[in-house]
């Protein structure tokens, strides 16, 4: 699996702004500058340089944005691993514990959301299961939402990217890897549909694809504000990079079935075709390879959906972005 991290994406951003806490609202406005989490992708981690000028960048877009970025170990390389290895079911109820327990998010009226690569699709499974503190918009950028069906060679040295990839490769719908193996717990393969819904640890509890839905899931994900998801252009690894606009692919002769003609949809499981309906379900293009993104994409991103909030007393029953000057 040839994974590409925020990070190297980012090494050139060079940004000048600190990290602060949220501002007080300003009373000539009545606005509210919400706080950031993010998650990030397969193979980085909280500390990378990228991260941090991300966090920045958010907070020169939008001054006074807290930016807390999601973190499963105490160190980088712990954190790095556990993007590799570990029960995705049990991550997210840690990160459900940390975000609940962080005094400037659990004190906020609702946070954004931003995640890259499969930090996207683990931020929907926080929103779905947990969403205290709740999230008002989500962001994700080349994340899998309708799963993987193929993995890619990993760089040689790599011996935690290799290690998964020799247990995916041998035996994924084992219990060891859909309890063990990160990337096989988000595997979707349309001709094992029977072995995935029997298997799945999460991608198939997340998106509500068993007889039996949970409607917990689709109550909190129909109640985000924006939905925005962005698809690479010329994504090859992650594969197929339609899953990052919950499509899904043939593999026998490639045709697209995109989200509105899925039955996830149609029945709306997931709450999916209420937010479409209401304008909140953003379908977007970024061009490029994976996770190939520059500042100038995500300040436009930043603008159009981390902007200040209306407080409540303020704000119509749908809260609305505060009018950002055009970029």
């Amino acid at each position: 699996m040839q994974f590409i991290t925020i990070w190297a994406a980012l090494a050139a951003v060079a940004l000048s702004a600190a990290v602060n806490p949220p501002s007080t609202p300003d009373e000539d406005n009545n606005t509210t500058q919400l706080p950031l989490i993010i998650w990030h992708g397969l193979g980085d981690d909280f500390e990378r340089d990228g991260m941090k000028e991300v966090a920045l960048l958010a907070e020169s877009v939008n001054p006074g944005t807290y930016v807390h970025i999601i973190r499963l170990a105490d160190t980088g390389s712990g954190d790095r691993q556990a993007t590799f290895f570990g029960n995705v079911t049990e991550q997210i109820e840690t990160v459900c514990q940390q975000l609940a327990a962080e005094p400037i998010l659990s004190s906020a009226p609702a946070v954004n959301a931003l995640g890259f690569s499969q930090g996207g699709q683990f931020l929907r499974g926080y929103i779905e299961r947990c969403n205290n503190p709740p999230v008002r918009n989500l962001v994700t950028f080349g994340s899998q939402h309708n799963g993987i069906s193929e993995f890619q060679s990993c760089s040689l040295g790599d011996w935690l990217c290799n290690g998964a990839e020799t247990l995916l490769r041998s035996g994924r719908w084992t219990d060891f890897a859909q309890s063990r193996v990160v990337p096989a717990q988000y595997f979707r393969d349309p001709t094992e549909l029977d072995l995935y819904l029997e298997k799945s640890n999460f991608l198939a509890d997340i998106n509500n694809e068993r007889e039996l839905k949970n409607v917990t899931y689709k109550k909190h994900l129909q109640s985000l504000n924006m939905f925005a998801m962005f698809m690479f252009d010329e994504d090859t690894v992650a594969v197929p990079k339609e899953s990052a606009l919950f499509a899904e692919v043939n593999a026998t002769d490639g045709t697209v079935t995109p989200l509105q003609e899925r039955q996830i949809y149609k029945e709306d499981w997931l709450g999916l075709k209420k937010l479409d309906e209401q304008g909140k379900l953003h379908f977007k293009s970024a061009p490029g390879q994976h996770m190939q993104l520059t500042d100038v994409l995500l300040k436009k991103t930043f603008k159009e959906y981390f902007g200040p909030m209306l407080e409540e007393g303020e704000s119509t029953s749908i809260p609305r972005l505060v009018a950002q000057p055009g970029y």
